[in-house]
């Protein structure tokens, strides 16, 4: 492991930080957006109870919606991701807090526009479509509005929904406080006999330590902590879980799953089957203990054992540049334009925030505005699986890209289901490309080795905690509490039957729940499980196709949001209907688990 010296925001060189600029180079225009928003929402509520009077009030009320809601994108994106840049900046927090304030604002505003819509025969607005050509283009966005009529409530019953929005993000935005901005970890001594601050952006860094000592004390320090705050982390869970419960039994959905997954036409039977057919392939996953137990040498195998590589070769690590260059290398089956424009936007434009610094939010993600660059923040360390990160970010971001340049505002966004396609296609073309240009045996070994991680860390441990996430939903909708005993229990137990017994027990893995952030967005993480598995399939059709099955996924990233999801990735050649994309992956996985077996 390299030294890690933590920096402050300021010794960061520009040259290093996004370009956030480039949205407000006056941050008075900032403070104009967000004030223009929110008189534009006072200016639509003079539209209440004449939407739908003529076909020439509906397109005036979608065409101010949209322009109002770009600008107060555009406002709290800048603000939220100065805000990212360093969670302890009390300017950047207030910021933050004041475009939270104002969209809570604006939704109350304009939160009378669906039911009103609602309110309408659906054969009238088909009308109105046909008898002004300009409604054509928001004529999905108002079928899929029309798709939601069993769950609006009243229009004063959405107003009040809506004023208590900015409320009800609280355990998410406290959790996210606490974890990024309060939360400390202290100092581990490295393999170097160096005692550095461990932090969420190192921390895998210890976990790959050939030093198990490092390992197990950077492990336990982690979880030492969350374990000192089990109880208040549960707290914020629970509440966070009891208002996804109540808001989907006041729409009158069967369930929080029910809610999440039908205003995309996704059907419960998508979750449901992830979870079975995982199930019956953990084998394959016990087995990969096994082999990782023998071939460490372990007489007992450790939760802190299963992030080491099995072996490590010379050359592992590189820099950003080196990133850029592997990165754009590996995407050239993408094509010329999108390798050009990516690489033009991880340098020249600044798309990305390279390096952590005190402060900052850990982990990594792809975010902007309609009108903005598609940003990358990172925790750069120099590492190989940094190539990953930012091949897999790049992904999401030149979907944005690709969307933008091609949809209008209201399609310009992505549902989750089809983002991480796009981010992990990047990811799978990346594994192939290093595998072919693989230069000893050792690197081929460490190659697969980290194939077979990233199923694991997505296939297999994103449905582990879509389960947990059902468990939770499922005791508070049946009227039970999430107590801190309850969690810690159900999580141990699903932990065990995922890695097998080939893991000893371990005390502490119990507390890893309390530190996964997007379990504040119901039923999220799966998305990633079932988007890994159609990118798969994906990147393998672009791999063995030729012209057009490329062309067919570029058709794909400029989609945007405009049909549902399952439609959307047939145009790319993959039904997520059907269990065949996840039985893919999963034989995938099977197969380079034997293949590892072998070399081994």
């Amino acid at each position: 492991m390299k030294k890690y010296n933590l920096k402050n925001r300021s010794e960061i060189a520009d040259r290093d930080k996004w370009n956030l600029e480039a949205m407000y180079p006056d941050e008075t225009k900032w403070e104009e957006d967000l004030s223009t928003a929110l008189k534009a929402s006072d200016e639509f509520i003079l539209l209440k109870g004449s939407l739908t009077e003529s076909a020439e009030n509906l397109l005036k009320a979608l065409c101010l919606y949209s322009d109002m809601m770009r600008k107060a994108e555009n406002a709290f994106v800048y603000s939220r991701m100065r805000h990212d840049e360093d969670n302890a900046n009390t300017k950047s927090t207030e910021m933050n807090n004041k475009s939270l304030s104002t969209l809570a604002q604006i939704s109350a505003n304009v939160s009378f526009f669906t039911p009103e819509l609602l309110e309408a025969d659906e054969a009238l607005i088909k009308g109105y479509i046909e008898e002004l050509p300009a409604l054509k283009e928001f004529s999905f966005m108002l079928d899929s509005i029309m798709l939601s009529k069993p769950h609006v409530l009243s229009s004063d019953e959405e107003r009040v929904i809506a004023q208590l929005n900015e409320s009800a993000s609280a355990p998410d935005e406290i959790f996210t406080m606490f974890n990024d901005a309060d939360l400390s970890f202290g100092k581990v001594t490295n393999e170097d006999a160096i005692d550095v601050e461990l932090t969420h952006g190192n921390y895998i860094q210890f976990m790959e330590s050939e030093n198990r000592e490092v390992r197990k004390n950077a492990f336990e320090a982690m979880y030492r902590r969350y374990k000192e705050f089990n109880n208040s982390i549960s707290v914020m869970y629970n509440y966070s879980v009891k208002h996804d419960s109540i808001m989907s039994k006041l729409r009158k959905y069967k369930s929080t799953l029910d809610s999440e997954l039908s205003g995309e036409r996704i059907p419960l039977s998508v979750y449901d089957n992830l979870i079975d057919a995982v199930h019956k392939n953990l084998p394959s996953m016990h087995k990969y203990m096994e082999i990782r137990k023998r071939a460490l040498g372990l007489n007992e195998l450790r939760m802190y054992d299963i992030y080491r590589p099995i072996v490590k070769p010379e050359g592992l690590e590189c820099s950003y540049e080196d990133a850029v260059d592997i990165a754009c290398k590996a995407l050239a089956p993408l094509g010329e334009d999108y390798v050009r424009t990516l690489r033009k936007g991880l340098t020249e434009d600044r798309w990305v925030d390279i390096y952590e610094n005190a402060g900052k939010t850990s982990g990594a993600y792809s975010f902007g505005s309609y009108d903005s660059n598609p940003y990358i923040l990172m925790n750069f360390s120099g590492e190989l699986r940094d190539v990953f990160t930012l091949i897999h970010e790049s992904g999401h971001s030149m979907h944005s890209y690709y969307t933008r340049r091609t949809q209008p505002f209201v399609y310009g966004g992505h549902s989750i289901f089809t983002a991480e396609v796009a981010s992990t296609v990047n990811e799978t073309l990346l594994i192939h490309y290093l595998l072919r240009n693989a230069e000893s045996i050792d690197m081929k070994k460490y190659l697969i080795n980290f194939y077979i991680d990233e199923f694991k860390s997505t296939l297999f441990r994103q449905t582990m905690f879509a389960e947990f996430e059902k468990i939770a939903h499922e005791t508070v909708e049946n009227g039970g509490s999430l107590t801190a005993q309850y969690l810690n229990e159900e999580y141990d137990k699903l932990n065990t039957i995922y890695y097998g017994p080939s893991i000893e027990h371990d005390e502490y893995i119990q507390y890893e729940w309390s530190r996964i952030p997007h379990f504040y967005r119901a039923y999220y993480v799966y998305q990633y499980a079932t988007g890994y598995s159609a990118a798969n399939a994906i990147a393998n059709r672009i791999l063995t196709g030729g012209e057009a099955e490329r062309n067919d996924y570029l058709k794909f990233l400029a989609t945007g949001e405009s049909d549902y999801p399952i439609e959307l990735l047939k145009i790319a050649g993959v039904d997520m209907s059907t269990e065949e994309p996840v039985l893919s992956a999963l034989s995938t996985f099977a197969n380079l688990v034997n293949e590892l077996d072998e070399m081994i």
